[in-house]
C-alpha cells in the first residue's frame, strides 16, 4: 500500500469496485438501493455554497449557512433508509441510533453557528468570510468569550454529525456487527464510506469558514490554498480525535448532547 500506507485508500477503492454487489432476498429493494446514493449526493450538494477562495464559489446564497445545515441533515434519511431497507435487526438498530445521534447533536451545532450569524448579521458564507478579513485576530475563534465556546461546541457536534470516533455509535462493530451498512457490499458499501469522508471534509471546511477566516491569509499565496490548508488542519484534528478517544456508550452520548453541549 505504498510509502507509510499512502495508497491504502486507492487499494480499498479498487478492492470494493471488484466486489460483488449483493442485495438481501428480503430487503426493501428501492429503499436499499437509493440509501447510499442519497448519502453521497447530499454530501456533495453541500459544496454548492462553499467559498473555496475569493470568487471561487458556485452560488453565494443569502441563506448559505442555512442551506448547508439543511443539506447535511439528509444524512439521517440515508442512514435510516439503509437500516430499514436492509430488513436486518442490526442494521435497523444502527439506523435508529444514527437518527437519534444526528438529530440530537444538530441542536448544539446550530446554536454554535447562530453565534457567528449574530456576529455578522448575515447567513451568506461569503459575508461571513469577508467580515473576518485582515489579520488573524479578526477571526471569530478569537472573539472572546463567545467565539471559542461556539467553536468548541461546533467541533464536538460536527464530529458526532459525521459519525466519527468517539461518536461512531451507528457503526459500533462490537454491538451491531457493522451497524446500518452491515448488508451492503461492493460499490454501495464504498459510497457510504466516501460520503463519511466527504462529510468530514465538509464540516472541517464549515469550521474554517465560520471561525478561522475562510480564505483570508497573508502574503502572495492564493486564497484557495489558504482555505484548503486550514481545512486540512481541522481534518487532522478530527483524525487525532479518532486515534485518541474511546467510543462512548449510547446513554453517555445522548446525555452529553442534551445536558452539557446544549
Amino acid at each position: 500500500t505504498g510509502w507509510h500506507g499512502w495508497l491504502q485508500t486507492i487499494a480499498d477503492m479498487l478492492k470494493l469496485l471488484q466486489k460483488e454487489d449483493l442485495t438481501p432476498a428480503t430487503a426493501d429493494r428501492p429503499v436499499f438501493y437509493w440509501a447510499p446514493i442519497v448519502a453521497l449526493a447530499c454530501a456533495f450538494a453541500a459544496y454548492v455554497v462553499m467559498p473555496f477562495g475569493k470568487g471561487v464559489i458556485v452560488a453565494d446564497l443569502n441563506i448559505g449557512i442555512l442551506y448547508m445545515i439543511g443539506i447535511t441533515t439528509f444524512t439521517i434519511i440515508s442512514l435510516l433508509m439503509a437500516g430499514w431497507g436492509s430488513n436486518n435487526k442490526y442494521a435497523l438498530l444502527g439506523g435508529m441510533r444514527s437518527a437519534a445521534q444526528v438529530v440530537s447533536y444538530e441542536v448544539p451545532m446550530v446554536g454554535s453557528i447562530l453565534a457567528v450569524v449574530l456576529f455578522v448579521g448575515s447567513m451568506s458564507m461569503v459575508d461571513i468570510v469577508e467580515s473576518q478579513s485582515g489579520w488573524f485576530y479578526n477571526w471569530f475563534v478569537f472573539r472572546v468569550p463567545f467565539g471559542p465556546i461556539a467553536f468548541i461546541t461546533y467541533i464536538i457536534a460536527a464530529t458526532a454529525e459525521a459519525n466519527r470516533t468517539p461518536f461512531d455509535i451507528p457503526e459500533a462493530e462490537q454491538e451491531l456487527v457493522a451497524g446500518f451498512n452491515v448488508e451492503y457490499s461492493g460499490m454501495k458499501f464504498a459510497m457510504f464510506f466516501l460520503a463519511e469522508f466527504v462529510n468530514m471534509f465538509t464540516v472541517s471546511a464549515i469550521a474554517v469558514t465560520l471561525f478561522f477566516g475562510g480564505w483570508n491569509g497573508f502574503g502572495f499565496i492564493p486564497s484557495w490554498i489558504w482555505f484548503l490548508g486550514k481545512t486540512m488542519m481541522v481534518v487532522l484534528l478530527l483524525m487525532l480525535f479518532r486515534w485518541t478517544y474511546p467510543r462512548l456508550r449510547v446513554d453517555q452520548l445522548m446525555e452529553f448532547a442534551w445536558k452539557i453541549l446544549v
